[in-house]
């Protein structure tokens, strides 16, 4: 059994580096840098497991293909184990035509997103990173904001880190409503349908999953079923709101503030526009978090070595 991972050794503990060579014969990539396909085939090309890093075959945003066409060098593949509980980067259609078993990282950085959506809420209200990039600039002015309390919240997309969202949006005194593709049932927030929670609530999260049938949620035709000078934050996937009808719905004042994540935010219908907050996906990146996230995936890699796989996706 071989192991290959595209993630440095010394990111893995003695201990984790100890149950890997337990099961297998373990290969780790030399450094973080993006490489071509070829270094990774090379370096894969008798694998029966690996392990995948968005950042190292070209991120969220560029990695689908590039993925997909080193796996079609990698004959003896069985699974693999991906760094991230988002999927979206890797075609699972394709994985599960091969019979390859394809594993996230569930629930791992919980806390840590719910924590920094909830940030990133209370920036938009109290116009905090505006304000702040004025300043640097030696364009400081008072900006009007307003309170939280007593606001509602709405969550698109009730899962673990929505969920939990939802506790810390009700500690702060908001009213929290939510929707999820999915039909369920949670304790911190009142089950509405998707438009009625975009008609319903002053501030908007997205929490859904990183998959084609989320994608384009948003569009002009739901930015009107909003209130006027909502706030919206979305940590998901910038690939859920069409951006040329969010750039045209923050021009015009129907929208207060939008922050989002992503990896080219210097191509963007959004570019530019004073309360489009446009930050790098940073929001899981704690010391807590990151100790889950390299256990979990030790875990799923020792179970695909052993062919009883947990955390399966696909």
């Amino acid at each position: 059994m071989k192991i290959v991972l595209f993630y440095e050794q010394k990111d893995f503990t003695p201990v984790q580096q100890k149950q890997l060579s337990a099961v297998a014969d373990v290969i780790y990539l030399e450094s973080p840098l993006e490489r071509p396909i070829e270094y990774f085939v090379n370096l894969a090309k008798d694998a029966d497991v690996i392990g995948l890093d968005p950042d190292n075959v070209g991120g969220f945003e560029g990695a689908n293909n590039k993925v997909t066409r080193i796996l079609e060098q990698l004959p003896n593949l069985k699974g693999v184990a991906l760094s991230t509980t988002s999927f979206g980067w890797i075609d699972r259609e394709y994985c599960r035509k091969r019979n390859i078993d394809v594993t996230n990282i569930p629930g791992y950085s919980r806390e840590s997103v719910a924590e920094h959506t909830l940030g990133l809420l209370l920036c938009l209200a109290k116009r905090i990173l505006i304000t702040d990039r004025k300043t640097q600039k030696g364009q400081y002015k008072m900006e009007l904001g307003f309170e939280l309390k007593g606001k509602t919240l709405g969550i698109i997309g009730i899962g673990n880190i929505g969920s939990r969202l939802a506790q810390l949006a009700q500690g702060i005194g908001m009213n929290v409503i939510a929707y999820n593709r999915t039909p369920t049932q949670v304790n911190d927030a009142t089950m509405k349908s998707f438009d009625a929670v975009l008609n319903e609530s002053d501030a908007i999260a997205f929490h859904v999953t990183h998959e084609d049938a989320n994608m384009n949620m948003i569009k002009k035709e739901q930015l009107a079923l909003m209130k006027n000078n909502v706030i919206i934050v979305n940590t998901a996937d910038r690939g859920v709101i069409d951006e040329t009808a969010m750039a045209e719905a923050l021009k015009s004042g129907k929208v207060y503030g939008y922050a989002y994540e992503g990896g080219d935010l210097d191509h963007s219908p959004l570019t530019n526009i004073e309360n489009a907050i446009g930050l790098k996906g940073f929001g899981w990146y704690t010391y807590e978090s990151m100790k889950n996230l390299m256990q979990i995936w030790v875990d799923s890699l020792v179970a695909l070595a052993k062919k009883q796989p947990i955390n399966v996706i696909n």
